[in-house]
């Protein structure tokens, strides 16, 4: 079951009047060998021009402006999207030594991959954890990698709220909580102290329909407006897709609107706008999943409850 109708539906209520709203979301799902967008539709209220384009990393970028007064914002994304699964990686790939020696290519060709970002800093913390992870692996970049994600899943806790919009891992380090959004930053933050590139990615992840190890914390983050992890480049192998939340590659359940360094280039809704007035956000998600296999379409609502942004968060973003 790999085909779904994805309905995201963002609002910002204000206070009193705005103006001047300008925004830009990346909402539409990237296309490549392994995901395959169908269909895909803006629509604002109030309404607004809308227009697109590709960023540096390959996003889709949509733009829109609401300049008369306004005491409400409406975004809603409506896709169709195909995605394949993953081909199995059978190969461990270069291992640490070799990658020791690769440093100055991929230094070359992956620079904003491996340089400390704001949500992404280089810390002496994630340095200990970098030590800690190499002899519990088996020599191979991989075989890091994994052991890594797995860390990052046992030893930090999911907690909603416990962090924020602009929060970067040395709020997670410090209470050892926090949400998607960090974890894909924590990881990230271990594979680039240890050389190798890291890309961040914001996406949905479906609900599974049935329990297994892990259902309850799946419900938790199905219960969100939208899901992150992250994908190594491993030299031989190419990209790797991992997810820090449940420490375990990327599956068919995942789909992808965007890559960039950190949150901070892939933010699903962004903007600013002129006016005095306080805002609500509030997102909801609608996930229709493929046919079954009596023919029936099944249906599954993943609704978030409305979040009161932070005072010093940017005016208009959706935390992952």
């Amino acid at each position: 079951m790999n085909r779904y109708k994805l309905h995201h539906v963002t609002e910002f209520s204000y206070d009193g009047p705005v103006s001047e709203s300008f925004n830009e979301v990346r909402l539409r799902p990237l296309e490549d060998d392994r995901q395959s967008c169908l269909r895909f539709r803006l629509i604002t209220r109030p309404q607004a021009p809308v227009s697109a384009r590709v960023d540096y990393y390959g996003n889709w970028v949509h733009q829109f402006n609401v300049l008369s007064e306004h005491r409400h914002l409406r975004v809603e994304a409506e896709s169709v999207v195909l995605v394949q699964p993953a081909l199995p990686v059978i190969e461990a790939g270069v291992s640490l030594a070799g990658l020791d020696d690769m440093q100055a290519q991929l230094e070359d060709d992956y620079y904003e991959y491996l340089a400390p970002t704001a949500y992404v800093p280089h810390l002496e913390a994630v340095r200990a954890i970098v030590a800690g992870v190499e002899p519990e692996c088996d020599g191979s970049a991989l075989g890091f990698v994994r052991a890594a994600c797995e860390l990052v899943h046992t030893r930090f806790r999911y907690e909603k709220g416990a962090t924020h919009v602009n929060s970067s891992i040395e709020d997670s380090l410090s209470s050892g909580k926090g949400v998607c959004q960090d974890f894909a930053h924590m990881l990230l933050a271990v594979v680039r102290m240890r050389g190798l590139p890291g890309r961040y990615v914001s996406g949905y992840l479906i609900p599974r329909e049935t329990a297994e190890s892990g259902s309850t914390i799946e419900e938790v983050i199905g219960g969100q407006a939208s899901h992150a992890w992250m994908e190594v480049h491993i030299p031989g192998l190419g990209w790797t897709a991992l997810d820090p939340t449940f420490g375990r590659p990327v599956g068919i359940q995942h789909v992808r609107l965007g890559y960039g360094r950190d949150y901070g280039d892939v933010a699903p809704v962004r903007g600013v706008y002129k006016g005095h007035a306080g805002q609500h956000l509030s997102v909801d998600v609608l996930v229709r999943p493929a046919l079954n296999d009596e023919g029936h379409e099944q249906l599954v609502e993943s609704v978030a409850a409305p979040v009161d942004p932070p005072p010093d968060s940017a005016p208009q973003q959706q935390q992952q």
